[in-house]
């Protein structure tokens, strides 16, 4: 099994060296880079690992590299690093679905548990590409009437889910512990979800920012 790789992006050479050493040593397979377009033109989306960014840097600072990721297709997870950090700019990179945003000098454990985070993120991430990758699979095998009847199996399934979770909720206190429990059996049909989306269409079933 391949190490999950922290990729470094960062244009102080000293802060590359202290940080990779910490992570080394932790186990982590580290790739540093000066600068982001470095970055950019040998990075490997399908390496699992996350990216830790300066958020000051030339060219393209953290969060344009963190948007030309996205723009990439990569879901690589992101943990900012700064030295002059401040609350807006804080706030655009964890909307953006960044795994968290420390001031320099950083931490060694609060780097090592960002990073913790980022490592579950990125295999869950990929565990939902793979599901939804064997999805689209079975599908493809499928003739023209099974689409068409499958279709119609998920839309009334899922209306089906619906109507019973607020029918459950409107009853009182106890129908809304049925509720819950409807809630619950729904969120582990991933197939069925998968599935909706592929048809339907709707929220990616990437995000794990929650």
């Amino acid at each position: 099994m391949d190490k999950f790789t922290v990729y470094l992006v960062d244009d102080d050479a000293g802060v590359l060296k202290a940080l990779s050493r910490l992570l080394r040593a932790k186990g982590y397979e580290v790739k540093s880079y000066v600068s982001p377009q470095e970055f950019l033109e040998q990075h490997d989306p399908a390496v699992s690992g996350c990216a830790v960014l300066d958020v000051s840097m030339p060219g393209l600072d953290g969060l344009e590299l963190q948007q030309a990721l996205t723009a990439g297709g990569s879901h690589r997870p992101v943990v900012f690093i700064t030295g002059k950090g401040d609350v807006p700019t804080s706030v655009r990179a964890m909307k953006a679905g960044a795994i968290d945003f420390l001031t320099k000098p950083t931490k060694d454990t609060d780097l090592l548990e960002a990073v913790r985070r980022a490592e579950e993120r990125d295999a869950e991430v990929r565990r939902r590409l793979s599901e939804l990758e064997l999805v689209q699979a079975k599908l493809k095998t499928l003739t023209p009437r099974e689409r068409e009847v499958l279709t119609h199996v998920v839309a009334g399934r899922l209306n089906k889910q619906r109507w019973r979770i607020s029918s459950a909720w409107r009853r009182g206190p106890k129908s809304r512990n049925r509720g819950r429990a409807l809630l619950a059996q729904r969120s582990t049909r991933r197939t069925t979800n998968s599935a909706a989306i592929v048809f339907h269409g709707g929220n990616s079933p990437l995000d794990c920012r929650s």
